[in-house]
C-alpha cells in the first residue's frame, strides 16, 4: 500500500486532493476485497466521509470530475445531503448527469435546501420536471416566489443569470443610518461594491458605491452622494450584451429593474464571467464537432454518440471533395506531379480561410460587423487575399518549377494558389455571415464548411487549370 496521502489543507492543491481520495478509494477497495461480498463497509467509507468534511466543494468537484464513474458514486455517496447541492453546481454538465441519475428525487430535493433561487434555476435544466415542481413545493413563499421568477427567463438572458441578493437603502437617510443597515448582516452579499438607492415604491434612484459612503461624514444624507442615472439592465435583456457592458465599464454588480424601475434583482461580475466562461467551452467543443460536455470516464457508446454526427457530416463532406478528385483521375494518370502538389493548394486554402473566419467570428461577438462596413471589410480580406496569393503563389511556383523542371506547372501553381486563396477569404466571410444570419452560433461549424469548401475548390481549381494548361 502508498504512504499515507497529503493532508488536506487550505494549502493543498485540487491535484493533491484527487491523489488523497484515489488512496482512501484504493486501501478501501483493498480491505473490502479481504471480506465476503467485498462490500465496502460503513467503517471502510469513514476516511472518505471525514477528509471531505475538510475540501471545498469547488475541489470535491474537481475530484468527482477526475474519477472513474465506480469510484465518483462511492466518493459521492459520503457527502453531506447539506453538500450536495454546491457540489452539483461546481461539477461539469457531463458529471452532475452521472450524479443526479444516481439520486432518488428525494435526495434531489434535499440537496437543493441550502441553495439560493438563481443556483436552483441552474440546476433545474438537468432536472426530471417533477423534481422541479416538489423543490419549488418546497420552498417557503417568498423564495418560491423567487424560484418561480428566475425559471420564468430564458436561457441566455440577464433575467437567468440574476441573482436576488439586494441591498437596497432609500435616499432620504442619512450615512450613519445606512451604516447601522449595514451592521444588521451577518456578512454583504457577494461582489457588493455599492447600495442601490430606491425610493418607497423600489424603484431605482440611483447607486452609492461603498467606497464612498465609509468615508463620507455620518450626518450627511445619502441623497447627496449617491450617482445618479447608473447603468441598469432589464431581465429581458441578452446576457451577451450585459456581458460586453461588464468588460467595457469595469462594473462588479448592477441592479435589475423591471418596466416600472422597479429593482427585481442584480447582476454580478462572478455570474458573466460563468456564462462567459461556459459559452466558450461550449463553442470550442463544438468547433470540433461535439454536441455537449463528454465526461471523460463516459461509456463508449455514450461517447461515440457525442462524437458520431459531426464525423458524419465531415464523411459527407470529404466524399464529395474525393468526387472532385476523381473527376481528374485521367489528368492525375498523365503527371503523377499534380497528386503531390494538389494538398498544398487546398491546405494553404484552408488554413487562410480559418484565420478570416476566426476574426468574422470575433468581430460579429464584439459587434463590429454592419451593413455599413461589410463591403469594406470584404475589400481588405479579398486584397490580403490577392497579396498572399501573389506573394506565396509566386513562392510555390518557384518550388514546383525547382523540383519538377515544369514552367507550364510552376505557374498553374501559383494561379491556384491566387485562386483558392481569394475563394478563402470569400468563403472565411460569408459562411459565419450566413450562419448569424440564420440564427446559428457561427463560431460552431463554421470550420467544417469552410474546409469543405477549400478542399474542394482547391482541388477544383488546381486539377481544371492543369488540365487546360499541361495536358
Amino acid at each position: 500500500m502508498s504512504a499515507n496521502p497529503p493532508r488536506a489543507d487550505s494549502s493543498a492543491s485540487p491535484q493533491d486532493h484527487l491523489e488523497a481520495f484515489e488512496h482512501l478509494i484504493r486501501r478501501a477497495r483493498v480491505a473490502a476485497s479481504l471480506t465476503p461480498g467485498q462490500v465496502v463497509s460503513a467503517e471502510m467509507q469513514a476516511p472518505l466521509r471525514r477528509r471531505l468534511e475538510r475540501v471545498h466543494p469547488a475541489d470535491v468537484a474537481y475530484v468527482l470530475e477526475n474519477l472513474p464513474l465506480a469510484d465518483r458514486l462511492l466518493v459521492w455517496e459520503q457527502v453531506e445531503a447539506d453538500d450536495r447541492g454546491e457540489i452539483l453546481l461546481e461539477v461539469s454538465d457531463a458529471v452532475r448527469e452521472s450524479l443526479l441519475a444516481d439520486m432518488e428525487n428525494a435526495e434531489i430535493v434535499a440537496a437543493t435546501q441550502e441553495l439560493d433561487a438563481d443556483e436552483i434555476a441552474d440546476l433545474a435544466p438537468d432536472l426530471p420536471r417533477e423534481v422541479v415542481q416538489d423543490i419549488i413545493e418546497a420552498q417557503d413563499v417568498e423564495d418560491r416566489a423567487e424560484l418561480q421568477a428566475a425559471l420564468s427567463y430564458p436561457e441566455g438572458t440577464v433575467g437567468a443569470l440574476m441573482d436576488f441578493e439586494v441591498v437596497s437603502i432609500r435616499e432620504d437617510v442619512t450615512v450613519e443610518v445606512a451604516l447601522r443597515y449595514l451592521r444588521r448582516f451577518d456578512e454583504l452579499p457577494g461582489q457588493t461594491d455599492a447600495l442601490f438607492i430606491v425610493d418607497r415604491e423600489d424603484r431605482l434612484k440611483g447607486l452609492l458605491p461603498l467606497k464612498r459612503l465609509l468615508v463620507s461624514d455620518p450626518d450627511v444624507e445619502v441623497e447627496t452622494l449617491h450617482e445618479r442615472d447608473p447603468i441598469s439592465f432589464s431581465p429581458e435583456d441578452d446576457a451577451d450584451e450585459a456581458a460586453e457592458a461588464f468588460d467595457r465599464y469595469d462594473l462588479v454588480s448592477v441592479p435589475v429593474i423591471d418596466a416600472d424601475g422597479r429593482v427585481i434583482g442584480r447582476l454580478t461580475v462572478d455570474a458573466v464571467l460563468e456564462y462567459v466562461r461556459e459559452k466558450q467551452e461550449a463553442q470550442q467543443l463544438g468547433q470540433v464537432g461535439l454536441r455537449e460536455e463528454e465526461d471523460i470516464f463516459a461509456s463508449v457508446w455514450d461517447s461515440a454518440k457525442n462524437r458520431g454526427p459531426w464525423l458524419a457530416l465531415n464523411l459527407l463532406t470529404a466524399f464529395f471533395a474525393s468526387r472532385v478528385v476523381g473527376a481528374f483521375e485521367g489528368s492525375i494518370e498523365k503527371l503523377a506531379a499534380l497528386a503531390a502538389l494538389m494538398p498544398i493548394v487546398a491546405g494553404i486554402g484552408g488554413n487562410s480561410g480559418n484565420q478570416t473566419t476566426t476574426l468574422i467570428v470575433r468581430s460579429l461577438a464584439l459587434g463590429q460587423v454592419s451593413a455599413a462596413n461589410a463591403r469594406r471589410l470584404l475589400l481588405k480580406e479579398v486584397g490580403i487575399a490577392v497579396l498572399n496569393g501573389v506573394m506565396w503563389g509566386g513562392v510555390l511556383g518557384l518550388v514546383a518549377y525547382g523540383l519538377y523542371r515544369n514552367v507550364a506547372l510552376g505557374g498553374v501553381m501559383a494561379l491556384a494558389m491566387l485562386l483558392n486563396l481569394m475563394v478563402a477569404a470569400l468563403a472565411g466571410i460569408f459562411i459565419p455571415l450566413a450562419m448569424e444570419r440564420f440564427g446559428r452560433d457561427p463560431a460552431v461549424g463554421s470550420s467544417v464548411f469552410l474546409t469543405f469548401v477549400t478542399d474542394s475548390m482547391g482541388f477544383f481549381i488546381f486539377l481544371g487549370l492543369a488540365t487546360v494548361f499541361l495536358l
